[in-house]
């Protein structure tokens, strides 16, 4: 099976790492550094105290790589326009593309959402430049379970968990989907089917689409900012009117905001990725993340007053820092 990881971030060098040991031919689209380091060493990854390398073909231009079975995309939100521009060499008729990334998705609302399927979402695809050249017919989703960092380019260590679940947009248990987690099983990961891949990615974003973005804010690690009574209160509030929007979307919640907050404080002194981009200067998936649950809020009409003034904050953090 012909694979390309397009993002060659921790989380795709996780995967592609596991996929080349699982025997599948797997090229990678890197630039810089990272294409330098993958020629020269292979895709390495830190896993259980042993360090493994797998030989892949790489390279800037998918062109060089031609038409793929299985698309792996875990590129960051903000980086997707210009993804789109240079994929088409990658796709066939069949091929998939797995999006194994954080947020809402373009796709979100394609065989999903009641009466507002169908619907486009403007914050994170204004032009329906990214539904035209990745239609939701190729797209399987996936909501990623798992730790994973670059020690350096082309180096990954994973820290914890190994989960990715997956599910078609509409929710059917199609054959391709079945196939798909089959193959990720046999690479070593587990690979639920999700009747409803919408519902998980929005019960993960329930809890990043808060702590991204206030620690971009403030600097702050989870233990600091779920310590901080006042913050607390703030996030717990955001939480709830995504509940609410989730609600008449379909997709219900039975856990409060303190439930959340319990797991995310096991994590201890977590630095988010949003932190760590800006800390990095790199664009922030703000809309994705945020603009996303404003706008379906705007749909449903729930009201958003505690998101809008999150959405609000850290946007300007972000533009006056030119990370937006």
């Amino acid at each position: 099976m012909k694979v390309c990881i397009y993002g060659a971030g921790a989380i795709g060098g996780w995967i592609g790492s596991g996929l080349a040991r699982a025997g599948c031919s797997v090229s990678v689209v890197a630039r810089g550094a990272t294409l330098d380091a993958l020629q020269l060493h292979g895709l390495r990854l830190i896993q259980d105290g042993r360090m493994s390398s797998q030989a892949v073909a790489s390279s800037a231009a998918p062109a060089e790589l031609g038409v793929q079975d299985l698309v792996v995309l875990t590129v960051k939100a903000p980086s997707l326009p210009d993804v789109v521009q240079q994929i088409a060499p990658l796709l066939g008729p069949d091929t998939i593309v797995l999006t194994a990334m954080n947020g809402v998705p373009w796709w979100f609302l394609q065989g999903f959402g009641g009466t507002l399927a169908g619907t486009r979402l403007n914050s994170v695809d204004p032009t329906g430049a990214l539904a035209q050249a990745i239609p939701a017919q190729q797209v399987i989703g996936c909501v990623v379970h798992a730790s994973c960092s670059l020690d350096e380019p082309g180096l990954v260590r994973h820290n914890f968990g190994n989960k990715l679940i997956l599910g078609e947009p509409s929710g059917e248990k199609s054959e391709r989907v079945q196939r798909l987690a089959a193959l990720l099983e046999k690479a070593g990961f587990e690979a639920p089917l999700s009747e409803q891949i919408q519902q998980d990615i929005w019960f993960k974003l329930w809890g990043n689409m808060t702590m991204n973005p206030i620690s971009a804010l403030t600097g702050a690690t989870t233990d600091r900012i779920l310590g901080d009574e006042l913050v607390r209160g703030f996030v717990s509030s955001i939480m709830l009117e995504a509940k609410a929007i989730g609600a008449r979307l379909g997709i219900h919640i039975e856990q409060q905001p303190e439930d959340r907050h319990a797991v995310t404080l096991k994590l201890g002194a977590f630095k988010t990725s949003m932190l760590q981009d800006v800390e990095a200067g790199k664009a922030v998936e703000l809309d994705a993340l945020v603009a996303a649950v404003k706008e379906l809020g705007q749909l449903t009409q729930v009201a958003t007053p505690f998101t809008d003034a999150l959405l609000g904050l850290a946007r300007l953090q972000a533009r006056v820092h030119g990370l937006y």
